[in-house]
């Protein structure tokens, strides 16, 4: 097995909404804002290698919406996925596997495409699109606080292409291990990678950035934000416990972490780079 760090773009979202309640002097400590209260974020996807799979862990916005959809989250950076892919030495239709660890626009706004006559279509014509079908039907119905990260034109062409499967053993079906979570939104899956002597989990929204550490600091967006904090507490302590690193796929500047113990609770040890941490 071989992992690869793909970055598929990056863009900005409010600090306040990132952080929820927790003061501004406190969150830009390690996310600073710009003039408008936007925080850098990164859509970073992994790839795993893995004899004749190429598996893909969720694939970023994608670039099919319009320019007014695009304006409000203020894309910055060079980075694309399919130029990604290409410094790694892949195509998009290597792909045999895409897992989302949940349908928000920004998770899998990437992997339906707008073909030329403007019909959506599977950017990934060789690959499986995995989902817990329990967030699928979540994600079909959208209650209102999460309306507008559902969309329509990112998630109904999955089904239709006939490419959709429900993860139900992960371990058997994917090679690896999941865990669930439930405060983001209902079943959220963080993918739990065995890779060369350490364990590394996907922390997908439940840790979007290493500022988001300290069990407080929970996003405006979840949906169950005290659930959020229980599930990551328990989390922290196992990660610190176990020595896991996290993959973090919003942070802008650090992909890989690990984690350490101090008297304020479970905080950032070290930052790496994927490749250069186990070598490329």
């Amino acid at each position: 097995m071989r992992l690869h760090a793909i970055e598929t773009g990056h863009f900005k979202l409010d600090g306040g909404a990132m952080f929820g309640v927790v003061p501004k002097p406190l969150w830009e400590r390690t996310n600073p804002a710009d003039e408008m209260n936007r925080i850098k974020m990164a859509a970073r996807s992994l790839l795993i290698e893995d004899g004749s799979r190429l598996i893909l862990i969720d694939t970023g916005l994608g670039n099919k919406q319009s320019e007014k959809f695009f304006s409000h989250y203020a894309l910055w950076g060079d980075f694309n996925l399919d130029s990604s892919l290409k410094e790694k030495g892949f195509h998009r239709d290597d792909i045999t596997d895409v897992v989302f660890t949940h349908l928000h626009f920004d998770h899998c706004g990437g992997a339906i495409t707008r073909n030329k006559k403007g019909i959506y279509e599977p950017a990934f014509k060789n690959a499986r699109f995995w989902s817990h079908k329990d967030h699928w039907q979540w994600a079909l119905e959208p209650n209102v606080r999460e309306a507008a990260s559902f969309l329509p034109e990112n998630i109904l062409p999955i089904e239709e292409s006939g490419q959709l499967n429900f993860v139900q053993d992960a371990k058997k079906e994917l090679g690896f291990d999941v865990l669930l979570m439930d405060g983001h939104t209902e079943k959220q899956l963080l993918p739990v990678l065995q890779y060369k002597g350490k364990t590394i989990v996907f922390a997908a929204d439940l840790i979007p950035t290493s500022g988001h550490l300290p069990i407080p600091y929970v996003m405006g967006y979840d949906t169950r934000p005290l659930l959020t904090m229980n599930e990551k507490k328990r989390f922290l302590d196992k990660a610190v416990e176990k020595e896991y690193l996290l993959f973090l796929e919003h942070d802008a500047q650090n992909e890989l972490i690990s984690l350490k113990n101090t008297e304020k609770g479970v905080r950032l040890d070290q930052c790496f780079r994927l490749d250069s941490y186990f070598g490329s």
